[in-house]
């Protein structure tokens, strides 16, 4: 039987688990965004690496779900749960490529952040495997942040 601070514990990488999944879903629409709208000298750069992202995104969606389900917790849902969690900020195209691009930076950096968060809470928890999801998203997040950067400098 657990015992009430297991339970809270639980109940907090629960969570931060489900923030991770909305920032997530999040940004997989901010991304298909920019994929669909993104124009200029860098568009079929930018257009390849958009769909590259969000088609990661999607499968990582799926399996930060599943690591819910099998800890015996709920994923969140529905687009306004989803985006009401995430509270991420929502841009309107046209923009320039680089405001995509920085957008989307802002965006990662928020994801990693709470990522961050729900691998402390999983570590605190003796859960490896729940730490080893977080540290591949942020792993992944942190070489996508580097090349969207790089693209600025362009």
């Amino acid at each position: 039987m657990k015992n009430a601070s297991t339970a809270k514990s639980a109940s907090s990488l629960a969570a931060s688990l489900n923030q991770v999944l909305a920032d997530s879903y999040a940004l997989m629409s901010l991304t298909h965004l920019a994929h669909w709208n993104v124009e200029g000298p860098g568009f079929f750069a930018l257009h390849t690496a958009f769909q590259t992202q969000y088609e990661e995104l999607f499968i990582a969606i799926d399996e930060i779900a599943e690591r819910l389900r099998a800890l015996g917790s709920y994923a969140i849902g529905g687009l306004g749960a989803l985006g009401k969690t995430a509270g991420m900020k929502e841009f309107v195209s046209p923009l320039p490529q680089d405001g995509y691009v920085r957008a989307l930076i802002v965006a990662h950096e928020k994801l990693i952040k709470d990522a961050a968060i729900a691998r402390t809470i999983a570590g605190e928890m003796n859960d490896p495997e729940t730490e080893d999801l977080m540290i591949g998203r942020t792993t992944l997040h942190q070489k996508t942040l580097w090349m969207l950067k790089s693209f600025l400098k362009g």
